[in-house]
């Protein structure tokens, strides 16, 4: 029997001023980085609960979401989350370039 688990996915637009906040210069991150890299470095790093804090409220029912792995677009990152690594469904999936070859195909 198959059970259910919680994944997320977030795109994190560059390019804007949410991306080059100060966070991105905290906890060692390197300047000669570009602005994807440290913001990629940043969530690494352990920043992603102070980047965005409302993924990460607490609930007794919810359960705890790890980082399991980050892709890089043309004009965002991509945070794919969950409680175990899981492949995501393209078909349901945010990124871009995972859904609109689906929809080519249509």
């Amino acid at each position: 029997m198959k059970t259910n688990s919680t994944q997320h996915e977030i795109l994190l637009m560059t390019g804007t001023t949410f991306s080059t906040r100060e966070w991105c210069e905290k906890e060692n991150v390197k300047k000669n980085l570009s602005e994807k890299e440290q913001l990629e470095q940043a969530c690494w790093n352990g920043l992603l609960p102070e980047i965005l804090p409302e993924v990460y409220v607490n609930s007794e029912d919810q359960k705890k979401l790890f980082l399991w792995q980050i892709k890089q677009g043309n004009s965002f990152i991509e945070l794919e989350m969950g409680e175990t690594p899981e492949e995501t469904d393209k078909q349901f999936s945010i990124d871009p370039y995972a859904f609109m070859h689906l929809q080519l195909m249509s």
